[in-house]
Formats: C-alpha cells, sequence, structure tokens
C-alpha cells in the first residue's frame, strides 16, 4: 500500500527570480529547491550572482522579480508590518563569511545570542540565560567563551558564534555564505563536522553559497551551479561533480587543484601581457 502521508513542502522554493542594479541583470530567471533538511549548494565562480540570490532569500535584498517561498510561507514584502518580518527572519537566518564584522564587539558573546532569543521570544531570567547556554554548547562553546568579546575568539570560534546566534531563533532554512572560506583547512573540517551534527539533531536545511567544491563534496545533498545570473546545472551532488554536463560545471572541477599539482610561472615575452 502506497504512503499517503502528506509530504512536508520545501524548506526554500524560488521561482523566476531575477534582480537588476540599474542596466546590469546580476541573477536571472532562477529557480532552486531546498528540501526539508536539506543541504543545497549553490556554486559558481565571483560574481556569478551567488551573493546575490541568498541575500534576497534572506531578505536582505528585494527581488526585481520572482517569488520565494519559505515552507510555504512568501517573503513579506517592503510595506509588511513588523510581526511579519520577525516572523521571516525565524524561517531564514544567515551567516557571513567574515563573523568579527557581523558582531558587535562591544558585546559579550552569551549577551549577542541572549538578544536574538529575547526579540524573537518571551523567555526571561533563569530560562533566557539557559537557552543562551545551550546554543553556545551546541556550538562546542564553554562558560570561560561565553563571557568573552569577538576580540578574545580565535575565527573559527567567532564563527561558532555566528552559528549559534543564528540558530537560536530556530530558522527552517540557514545561509551560509562562503561561511568557512575564511578559515584555515582544519578549523575548515571542524566547522562543517559541527554543521553536519546539529542539522541531524534539528533538522534545520542548509544553503550553502560557496565556491570551494569540497565543501560541496562533504556536506551537501544537491548543487546548483551559477554562471552570469544563471543556474546552468543542478542535481544531486554526486551526480553533477562526477558527471557534469554543462562545459561551465566542467571548468569549474578541471580548476580544482589536484595531488601532484604544482603552480608553474607562465612566461612572457617582452611586450605582451601576463
Amino acid at each position: 500500500m502506497a504512503d499517503s502521508a502528506p509530504h512536508p513542502p520545501p524548506a526554500l522554493h524560488v521561482t523566476g527570480l531575477c534582480k537588476s542594479f540599474g542596466d546590469f541583470t546580476a541573477v536571472q530567471d532562477l529557480g532552486l529547491t531546498l528540501a526539508a533538511g536539506g543541504s543545497l549548494a549553490v556554486v559558481g565562480e565571483s560574481g556569478s550572482g551567488k551573493t546575490t540570490t541568498a541575500r534576497m532569500i534572506a531578505g536582505l535584498e528585494r527581488p526585481t522579480a520572482g517569488t520565494i517561498r519559505l515552507g510555504g510561507h512568501d517573503v513579506p514584502g517592503r510595506r509588511a508590518r513588523a510581526a511579519e518580518r520577525r516572523a521571516h527572519a525565524r524561517r531564514v537566518q544567515m551567516v557571513f563569511q567574515d563573523p568579527y564584522a557581523s558582531l558587535d564587539r562591544r558585546q559579550r558573546v552569551q549577551d549577542c545570542v541572549a538578544e536574538v532569543l529575547t526579540l524573537h521570544t518571551d523567555l526571561k531570567g533563569p530560562a533566557l540565560r539557559q537557552r543562551v547556554a545551550e546554543h553556545l554548547d551546541q556550538v562546542g562553546l564553554d562558560e570561560r567563551q561565553a563571557a568573552s568579546l569577538p576580540r578574545a575568539l580565535s575565527g573559527g570560534q567567532r564563527q561558532r558564534v555566528a552559528i549559534a546566534r543564528a540558530l537560536a531563533v530556530r530558522p527552517r532554512v540557514l545561509v551560509l555564505d562562503e561561511a568557512v572560506a575564511a578559515l584555515d583547512v582544519s578549523v575548515q573540517a571542524q566547522i562543517l563536522t559541527l554543521l553536519g551534527r546539529i542539522r541531524e539533531q534539528t533538522g534545520v536545511a542548509y544553503l550553502f553559497i560557496t565556491h570551494d567544491l569540497g565543501v560541496v563534496r562533504h556536506i551537501c545533498d544537491d548543487v546548483a551551479v551559477m554562471h552570469r545570473g544563471r543556474v546552468v546545472e543542478s542535481g544531486p551532488t554526486e551526480q553533477v561533480l562526477t558527471e557534469p554536463r554543462h562545459a561551465y560545471t566542467r571548468t569549474l572541477l578541471d580548476s580544482v587543484p589536484r595531488r601532484g599539482w604544482k603552480p608553474t610561472r607562465r612566461t612572457t615575452t617582452k611586450g605582451t601581457a601576463p
């Protein structure tokens, strides 16, 4: 007998998304679907429209055209009430590449997380402090680090703070915009392992914006390849990265250094550009 249980709506469904800045079109007729609890990477070179797409999904940029639905809800319009905008913020949160720039440098870590909870919940006093401690423990930060200012933490620890703050409202979708790009390789691995564990525990869906195909292989179920504002190829990660159909995807894969690769200096003749 077929399973008749209703399937949950996608965590994110984007159709016909466009964004223009004057005469320049950054994103054109873009479509994405992120399954509930899934993990989707949007990859492409700098200038392909990845970050503009992420900012529209998070509500930081307004689309020129198209629709964005999060768990069946539309993104609030320009004239939406404050309550509607807060509800949207509880559905989607964003983690940026540079956590130091997105954290208040004069605010202790625990106060940073408490501020978000105060805005979005009715928690106060001991209940608020307990929830803050739970979120910081979830990302591997202890009491000493909770009482610190961001400048006292390492880059990896600051990114853990940013993740804890984003997860404090228990969003359906977490957008990670090059969130491990500024970290060294060992810290990247720690953060990716942490994100994988949190996804299993909470069911949050991840939208990874990245140029690093190693990150894609490590944590993403599906991948969409962007080029000049359009998705040129999408599908399961293993399929796209092992059997790419589009020439641009093959170019991206060919640009990844392989074992034994050594950089060489290109020689030029006098009077020619390097």
